[in-house]
């Protein structure tokens, strides 16, 4: 273990803090969450780094006339090491909204520091992971130290809606190559002590339910959309769990998830009964189950509440994803952050599955074998989310020492 790039990382901490400070005061809400992108935030951040000691520092946008600036920046920054074999660590840049303002206690968007935490939307998910990767190249530029590895840190855009503009076009640019080692630092079990290898499938599924719309006082001739819907959604919440209750302990939670989660807004005024409904599902599915059997389950139940009650009710699975291929867990990656883990924290990390989706689902998919870390408390998407700044110091340790080989 070098102890002048860790000493030059400790220096560096109170750069860490403001900087993330800095990011999380620019939104980078994409327009499916409808924001206006990634493009002001990524120019923040190229203005940061371009003193950091990256070799080359470009910038490869994806085109989307949805935002006002058209374009969904990528950004690859590389700091060129002795052996011709990269480490990319990927972050991305986009962030989910801030939610109910009634549930937080601070500005989500004006940083606060206090207890050793910074808070505001995005500190944990993805600014912090973000901050301690291009520190960590800084620490080893400033120690003087040429890394083992090439470093490419690249921070995309497009993370939270499915990343179409994000990773899938920095793939289809030639970007990463099947021998890589790729780090995908968003996510972590138990505050860093595991390390992701495998993913469930996954399906969102959108329902719209077609009644009647009429008056409350006068029912009669109405078809009641919010009760179809209400009914539809404990059926199916019921059904799913009882019949795909296996489990895999290998992931927390060891069962698959069946949540009903986002419901579009209905009739504005009280006295009329909507005619009209519309309720997403987010279900995360053990790699053993058939994604087909799960959507029987959603298409049965529509046919059987359609003849019983005259309205129309339409299936759409907005997002699909199957389980790829897990990571091997004699992999270089995953044995190279076990041993840079292990060097800076004194512990080994178990190896895990998640639920929730990350990026290294499209690196998986492509054969890449890709490992998922990083230290937080799992605060994603939530009000009052906040990174440790101890986490981000220790994590920029760890990715430096692997880049060192």
């Amino acid at each position: 273990m070098d102890g002048k790039v860790l000493k030059k990382v400790d220096e560096n901490e109170e750069d860490m803090k403001e900087t993330l400070m800095k990011l999380i005061r620019i939104p980078a809400i994409g327009p499916d969450n409808d924001g206006e992108g990634e493009k002001e935030k990524s120019e923040l951040i190229m203005e940061i780094i371009k003193d950091f000691g990256f070799d080359s520092i470009d910038r490869v946008d994806a085109e989307d006339d949805r935002v006002p600036s058209g374009i969904r920046p990528n950004i690859v920054a590389v700091k060129e090491g002795k052996e011709d074999k990269n480490l990319i660590i990927v972050t991305h840049i986009d962030i989910v909204p801030e939610g109910d303002l009634d549930e937080w206690d601070t500005d989500p968007f004006e940083p606060e520091f206090k207890d050793g935490k910074i808070y505001g939307r995005g500190a944990e998910d993805n600014g912090q992971a973000l901050v301690s990767s291009i520190f960590a190249v800084k620490a080893l530029s400033e120690a003087g130290i040429k890394p083992h590895y090439n470093i490419k840190v690249i921070m995309v855009s497009d993370e939270e809606t499915g990343s179409e503009y994000g990773v899938e076009h920095i793939l289809e640019e030639g970007i990463i190559d099947e021998d890589d080692l790729v780090l995908v630092p968003d996510h972590s079990e138990d505050e860093g002590k595991g390390i992701e290898i495998v993913e469930k499938s996954g399906i969102w599924t959108k329902v719209e339910v077609h009644g009647k719309q009429g008056h409350a006082a006068m029912p009669g001739g109405t078809i009641n959309a919010n009760r179809i819907i209400a009914r539809y959604q404990n059926f199916v919440d019921e059904e799913l769990r009882h019949k795909f209750d296996e489990e895999d302990e290998l992931f927390s939670p060891a069962t698959s998830t069946f949540e009903p989660t986002k419901r579009l807004a209905n009739v504005p005024n009280v006295n009329s009964i909507p005619g009209k409904e519309t309720q997403f599902f987010d279900c995360r599915i053990l790699p053993s189950i058939p994604l087909n059997e799960v959507k029987k389950v959603f298409e049965n139940a529509a046919e059987q509440f359609e003849d019983e009650t005259g309205a129309r009710i339409d299936i759409e699975y907005v997002n699909e994803s199957d389980a790829p291929e897990k990571t091997p867990e004699d992999s270089e990656v995953v044995k190279k952050l076990i041993a840079a883990i292990n060097d800076v924290t004194s512990f080994k990390p178990e190896l895990v599955g998640i639920g929730g989706g990350t990026v290294a689902k499209h690196f998986r998919d492509r054969g890449i074998p890709t490992a998922v870390w990083c230290s937080n408390k799992a605060l994603a998407h939530q009000p009052n989310e906040y990174a440790v700044l101890d986490y981000i110091v220790r994590d920029c340790k760890v990715f430096a020492l692997m880049a060192m080989g």
